[in-house]
């Protein structure tokens, strides 16, 4: 089960529960009150839209990030005319198109 991270409305005194992701959020343990707010404290690391694992995924530079959308790309792109066929993708993904040399 997940680790979520809530801060109480009445005593703001933060706090973590566990729980499965559809449960309801639990109660201050503080105060008991039933009225938290649930907290996002870390986010994954987006470039261009795709998940990135370039460099150490958190300080990647331009370029370990152009080679990872250059490498990417190709498959993406594949995966997508088996899928949809070519004209699909040419008309409604033309970055695609694009040859990283």
């Amino acid at each position: 089960m997940p680790m979520y991270d809530y801060r109480c409305q009445a005593c703001h005194k933060p706090f973590q529960a566990k729980h499965g992701f559809n449960d309801p959020a639990p109660k201050c343990p503080e105060c008991g009150h039933a009225e938290v707010k649930r907290l996002i404290v870390t986010a994954p690391t987006l470039a261009q839209g795709i998940l990135t694992l370039a460099g150490d995924s958190r300080r990647a530079s331009k370029e370990q990030l152009q080679d990872k959308w250059a490498e990417e790309t190709p498959k993406l792109r594949k995966k997508l005319v088996d899928k949809l066929g070519e004209d699909v993708v040419n008309r409604n993904a033309p970055t695609l198109n694009k040859t990283f040399d």
